[in-house]
């Protein structure tokens, strides 16, 4: 048998060049970050604080005041809030491909949670509305996004063969064979809905986040991991209280417990008022001479650093959270941890990590190390690579593995892995990770609330100054960067021939 010539061997394939190419792109952006980061410790002994907090989880206080209030709190904006935008997404996904559909809904949900809670703050107060509005507004843009790319991914061969009406036809082929992966979903947005409902307790809604920033700061750790352990708690159980049979009666509980109205009398006047001061003064006063001014200023003095912040830090901790994911998946893998029992602790600790929000971790991380750009680093790198290393490890496990490594030709881990798995799963992991790249830029945009001179430092400092129109501004500059963000990822996706959506949504 006559061998092929050496240059008529292809070296790499098409879509294998894209994938290295995506690759480098993405390493390449984080190393040009390198000249800004800032990562230089404030609290020069976090040795201290973590002895402290490791003291306190052996002597965890469960015994708070206002505990399960907050626990209640927490799981009933969750519930309430990914039911009603369920049903709303189920209905946009519909008209999804409608002209300026798609793009609406890329803009309500490129605005983060916690900007979304300080804007209606301003309308209805502190208040159950708020923290429902917050999390539905954006969860029903994003559950529109993906059951519409669910309903197109399903097979038509049952719709075409039936004959009726488009509902009914609807109703008993696509909806049927969709249902899995539309539950499935469900569920994962209720697990992200519940570290959101966490973080609303950082703009004053009373759940587990508002106790949590309130015993850091004086120092009581006990009653910190008391409370850091429920909220893994409720994750991990989620598989069992979110069954149907449970589920149900805990959302008809919620809205009894906390039905969505208003802390204060809602007054249109109050919403025509918030409507008028986010129009800058020139603009309402007919200069617009005056407003390229004030835009130059702003820009000077709070988006051009914004910005260059939040690039910086999403680019490293992107960066981060794939060195994280590469190493970690096979702590998960059946092909690397072979028994039940050896899988268990690396589990453990994925979920913990991609239990916690981004911006707990990282609030945690500025005591330990003082304000810097090292702990939102930290937070946003080790949350997300969790959540990559589980998607990777679960990938993993559906690969078939070739005989010569069955038979044992491949025995060891570094062969193993390097020859068998990397290759294999390479491009699905640059998918994932494109994906995930979407939320860390949301993400880290939120970090700066705590302190960190993201976008979300001066909206939060503009909101409460009681500047609206700086704060409006703002938050246009964080939602189009979010856009830009998902364009980019998307075409990239596409460019590596990878879907990431029915698998995310069978994973996550």
């Amino acid at each position: 048998m006559s061998l092929p010539k050496l240059d008529q061997v292809p070296v790499f394939s098409t879509t294998a060049k894209r994938q290295w190419q995506s690759f480098a792109l993405l390493a390449l952006t984080a190393l040009l970050c390198l000249p800004w980061l800032d990562i230089e410790l404030a609290n020069t002994e976090p040795g201290l604080e973590l002895r402290a907090m490791l003291a306190g989880l052996l002597a965890a206080e469960f015994l708070i005041d206002g505990l399960w209030s907050a626990l209640a709190h927490t799981v009933a904006f969750a519930l309430q809030a990914v039911t009603i935008a369920a049903l709303l997404g189920f209905v946009l996904a519909h008209c999804y491909r409608l002209p300026g559909v798609a793009p609406l809904l890329a803009l309500l949900r490129s605005v983060h949670e916690l900007f979304w809670a300080l804007i209606i703050l301003q309308i209805c107060g502190l208040s159950a509305l708020t923290g429902l509005l917050a999390l539905a507004i954006p969860y029903s843009a994003t559950f529109a996004r993906v059951y519409a790319e669910i309903f197109e991914e399903t097979s038509t061969t049952a719709y075409d063969s039936l004959s009726g009406s488009h509902l009914s036809r609807f109703i008993f082929s696509t909806l049927v064979q969709a249902w899995p992966h539309l539950c499935s979903y469900f569920r994962y947005r209720l697990e992200c809905a519940l570290r959101a409902s966490v973080v609303l307790g950082f703009v004053g809604l009373p759940t587990l986040g508002f106790l949590l920033e309130s015993y850091v700061k004086m120092g009581q750790y006990p009653e910190v991991m008391a409370i850091l352990m429920m909220i893994v708690a409720l994750v991990l159980t989620i598989k069992w209280w979110a069954k149907p049979i449970l589920f149900w009666p805990l959302l008809l509980l919620s809205f009894i417990y906390l039905p969505p109205v208003p802390a204060i009398d809602f007054q249109m006047s109050l919403l025509l008022q918030l409507m008028q001061d986010t129009v800058p003064a020139s603009i309402a006063a007919g200069r617009w001479d005056q407003f390229g001014d004030w835009l130059l200023m702003m820009w000077q003095q709070q988006i051009a650093q914004g910005l260059a912040y939040t690039l910086v830090l999403s680019q490293l901790a992107l960066l981060l959270s794939m060195l994280i994911a590469l190493a970690a998946f096979p702590l998960i893998s059946r092909a690397f941890m072979r028994s039940g029992p050896l899988r268990i602790p690396g589990h453990f600790i994925l979920v913990v990590l991609r239990s916690l929000p981004e911006m707990l971790l990282a609030f945690l991380g500025l005591i330990f190390f003082g304000p810097s750009l090292l702990p939102g680093i930290l937070a946003i790198g080790l949350h997300n690579g969790a959540i990559l290393a589980h998607l990777l490890g679960r990938y993993s496990n559906e690969i078939t593995l070739r005989v010569d490594v069955q038979e044992g030709g491949m025995r060891a881990w570094p062969g193993r892995y390097c020859y068998e798995f990397l290759p294999r799963i390479y491009g699905q992991f640059l998918a994932f990770t494109l994906y995930r790249w979407e939320v860390m830029l949301r993400e880290t945009a939120i970090l700066g609330m705590i302190g960190i001179p993201t976008l979300g430092f001066y909206i939060d400092s503009a909101f409460e100054e009681f500047r609206f129109d700086r704060a409006m501004l703002l938050i246009v500059v964080s939602a189009l960067l979010n856009i830009i963000a998902e364009y980019l990822a998307r075409r990239l996706r596409r460019g590596l021939r990878q879907n990431t959506s029915t698998r995310l949504v069978t994973c996550c």
